[in-house]
């Protein structure tokens, strides 16, 4: 991991580095299609080889809770997520978290589920993604963190190819992820056909919400969508 690929820890508590606040239509979860404001943390752990936001690997602006605060409430929005990067990779991170739930909006976090999950606001809903062979970054999911979800999360796999898929049904099973939250599934944009995934998971019977990323069908690969 090179120093740059995440935010010095050892700025003070309550300063984030910020990629950017964005207004859009939520592109996945159970919010899909919902105007939401996005403020995104800058710094990842993990290198994906599908990733969409390899610009939020570094650079950024440093921004106070407060200041944040008042990006978002410009939008006057109802939904707002916390995305990256990987977010936790700031400890500020989880202070942002209370605020936004204090504040009243309904918050989700969006983690690769690589950082310890404990220490999150109970008003949040997490979605978190276990990262598939075809990731690249398998090795790096954080296995206790399934027993921290709770019936109002969501874990995500996206994925490569047929084997992803196959791999992903077997964590199902193993872990009785569907018992104990929503799982989600979707293809990695312009790499596997959306319909052949959905006529696996209709094939299968499977118990899991079926997603497109709605963002990249309005607007493509466009940052701040």
């Amino acid at each position: 991991m090179s120093i740059a690929s995440v935010p010095d820890t050892r700025h003070p508590e309550g300063r984030l580095r910020i990629s950017e606040i964005f207004y859009s239509l939520q592109g996945e979860s159970r919010s899909v299609g919902w105007p939401t404001v996005f403020v995104r943390l800058t710094g990842c752990p993990l290198r994906c080889g599908y990733c969409d936001t390899a610009y939020a690997f570094q650079g950024g602006e440093w921004r106070g809770l407060d200041e944040i605060l008042a990006g978002v409430a410009g939008y006057t929005p109802r939904f707002v997520t916390v995305t990256g990067g990987e977010p936790l990779a700031q400890r500020a991170c989880l202070g942002l978290l209370e605020r936004l739930c204090e504040t009243g909006y309904e918050v989700s976090l969006e983690t690769s589920g690589a950082l310890d999950l404990r220490g999150i606001d109970p008003r949040v809903v997490v979605v978190m993604d276990l990262k598939t062979p075809g990731s690249g970054e398998v090795a790096k999911n954080r296995w206790a963190n399934l027993d921290l979800l709770r019936r109002q999360d969501q874990v995500k796999f996206v994925l490569c190819d047929r084997a992803d898929y196959a791999w992903a049904c077997e964590q199902i099973v193993r872990y009785d992820l569907s018992q104990r939250c929503e799982v989600l599934m979707s293809p990695v944009y312009g790499r596997l056909d959306a319909r052949a995934l959905a006529e696996w998971i209709l094939a299968d019977r499977l118990a899991v919400r079926f997603q497109i990323q709605l963002h990249k069908l309005l607007w493509g690969e466009a940052e701040g969508r």
